[in-house]
């Protein structure tokens, strides 16, 4: 069980530009922290801004990138990764994570590849991840990323991904749905490989939605409400790892607000239950 410190607390959201005036323009929006990708941000200065300055005092903010590419051939972008660190003190980020994938080749791919379960490519990705925390000044989270094509594999995907954790010293950004969804495409114990993750390394969870193509294909969109099978994995990871920060994603056909909000309640009802049968 969980008692450590995490860079925030209780129940998040992922901020959408669709909304973000919405967010803005209510005082009392019920969240605890939110996220945002760096890359849709990171040049906007002026108007757009002073707007994200404005949330970035009111909420604990923490970032989730899409395009370092830690899996990837090509050397990392460190001017990159230096705009990331103003971008951060400037407004007070709380923690980052990435893909545990690869998402370049000639170009951007626009879409987050596996990397093949391999001790060599441990190591390749555990070397970059320390030079992303090296120029940053700070440790990271990766995900552990929903994946169709099954990569090379020497090891499974809960071995390797607690390999790359321990060789690069980093934390996790535990996906609750990726879980589900990769343990049905590929068949194996979503619980099970909860259970595998290392809760001392773990930052937050990611709840979202994903579409039922068939019984035994699933399909991460984050376009769909939270599946009951993903709150009853969420509830039992709460009950293995303890308490830990979560956060609701929704990327397409975003609902009306109301709508949304009942999804982070939701997850605040399963973090309520979990301190009322734990005494805290």
């Amino acid at each position: 069980m969980s008692s450590q410190k995490y860079a925030v607390e209780g129940v998040g959201l992922g901020l959408r530009r669709s909304f973000f005036d919405e967010v803005l323009n209510t005082p009392d929006f019920a969240v605890d922290f939110m996220e945002i990708a760096p890359e849709n941000w990171l040049h906007f200065g002026g108007g757009q801004g002073k707007k994200l300055r404005t949330l970035t005092e009111r909420f604990p903010f923490v970032c989730h990138g899409l395009s370092l590419d830690l899996g990837g051939i090509k050397p990392l972008d460190e001017n990159y990764l230096f705009q990331l660190k103003d971008f951060f003190k400037t407004h007070q980020i709380r923690a980052y994570t990435e893909h545990l994938s690869y998402c370049g080749d000639s170009g951007h791919l626009y879409d987050l590849m596996p990397i093949p379960f391999t001790e060599e490519a441990v190591k390749y990705v555990a070397q970059r991840i320390q030079r992303v925390q090296d120029i940053l000044e700070q440790k990271i989270g990766i995900e552990n990323v929903s994946f169709y094509a099954l990569p090379t594999s020497q090891m499974s995907e809960q071995a390797f991904v607690n390999a790359v954790l321990q060789e690069a010293d980093c934390e996790l950004l535990f996906d609750v749905n990726n879980t589900y969804v990769n343990a049905i495409n590929h068949k194996y114990n979503a619980q099970d490989y909860m259970q595998s993750m290392p809760t001392k390394r773990m930052a937050y969870f990611h709840m979202a939605g994903h579409f039922d193509e068939a019984d035994d294909l699933k399909v991460d969109t984050h376009g769909q409400p939270v599946k009951e099978a993903v709150w009853e994995l969420l509830e039992q990871t709460y009950q293995y790892h303890g308490l830990v920060p979560t956060l609701l994603e929704r990327d397409f056909n975003i609902p009306p607000m109301e709508e949304l909000l009942k999804e982070v309640e939701q997850i605040r009802a399963y973090q309520t239950a979990w301190r009322a049968n734990h005494g805290s």
